[in-house]
């Protein structure tokens, strides 16, 4: 069985139920809109996010799940996917999990509609629930994904990020979403319990080791969703380069930067630099700084007593760091 499937189990029924609750939370009176939106669900990812909603509400409530879980799940999913929409117009991207984007297909203008579009469904499905509490956890996380994509914007035009900057970007990018799924599952089955902040704080730890796997498939010869080297490409200053860079010589920063800078689209170039990052051991150093945050989250279920819940939890926390795409 599949690692995904095995996490999956012991909300199996949740999911399916969530499934049929998600597409009616997708549907307008617009013909173009159910076209596309019924595009988008036929065409999910793993789900991670609602799957880490119903697990710990499951953990936290005698495997129990509410009503306002249901909605949890459903709202994170859409603004999920409508960060998703968008980032493919910002990114200029055709593709989508192997399929075309939105905007490969239907054009920008439309693309960005339809992001506002499942944005406003997602709001509204908590407003018209009174669901306010899951609404801030919700609002939180999207003003923190767009504070943490400028900063990098911010920074990537002058490379000059540290460690600290780096962790705080991929906090707000990656991190926060999560932690913010780990937080509703929580608020939904115990609302204004310390448990909120606890899982809010374990979904985070999870969110920075997903985000630095990615940076570590940049370097990888496996064939994942991204090309190799494609963040240098793009002048996205990872981990694996940061610990490089400061722990190179005057004269390799500065070709260090050159190459990124000015020569990041020329191949030869892309491949000498993940060469002198693997070299200075930035590859080893970005692992162990993953494993770090891995332990930190799985110490946080150390609180709860063993369950089927807790154990796909922590499969999904070991999936996290050894997946490999």
């Amino acid at each position: 069985m599949k690692i995904t499937e095995q996490i999956k189990q012991p909300i199996a029924f949740e999911m399916e139920l969530f499934e049929k609750k998600f597409r009616l939370a997708m549907s307008s009176k617009v013909a173009l809109l159910n076209r596309i939106t019924h595009y988008i669900v036929n065409r999910k990812g793993k789900q991670m996010r609602p799957m880490f909603v119903f697990l710990v509400a499951k953990m936290l409530n005698n495997g129990e799940v509410s009503e306002r879980t249901y909605r949890g799940a459903s709202v994170i999913e859409l603004i999920h996917t409508a960060t998703l929409v968008h980032d493919d117009v910002v990114d200029d991207s055709n593709r989508r999990r192997g399929f075309f984007s939105i905007n490969a297909l239907w054009k920008n203008k439309i693309a960005v509609l339809i992001g506002d579009y499942l944005l406003s469904k997602g709001l509204l499905l908590s407003i018209d629930n009174n669901d306010f509490d899951l609404l801030k956890i919700i609002s939180v996380a999207v003003r923190e994904m767009s504070e943490g994509e400028l900063l990098q914007i911010e920074k990537a035009r002058q490379l000059d990020i540290t460690e600290d900057v780096y962790y705080e970007i991929i906090r707000q990018k990656t991190a926060t979403l999560i932690a913010a799924c780990c937080s509703l599952g929580a608020a939904s089955v115990k609302p204004n319990s310390p448990e909120i902040e606890q899982m809010r704080k374990f979904g985070e730890l999870i969110g920075m080791a997903f985000q630095i796997k990615d940076d570590l498939f940049d370097y990888g010869e496996t064939k994942i969703g991204k090309p190799t080297g494609i963040d240098i490409k793009e002048q996205k200053m990872t981990l694996p380069l940061i610990y490089a860079l400061n722990n190179s010589s005057k004269k390799e920063k500065a070709w260090l930067i050159n190459s990124v800078k000015n020569h990041n689209k020329d191949k030869k170039r892309v491949k000498e630099v993940i060469a002198f990052v693997i070299e200075k051991g930035g590859l080893d150093y970005a692992e162990s700084k993953m494993v770090e945050f891995q332990k930190e989250a799985l110490t946080l279920l150390d609180a709860y007593p063993k369950s089927e819940f807790k154990a796909s939890l922590t499969l999904m926390v070991n999936y996290v760091i050894e997946r490999k795409k």
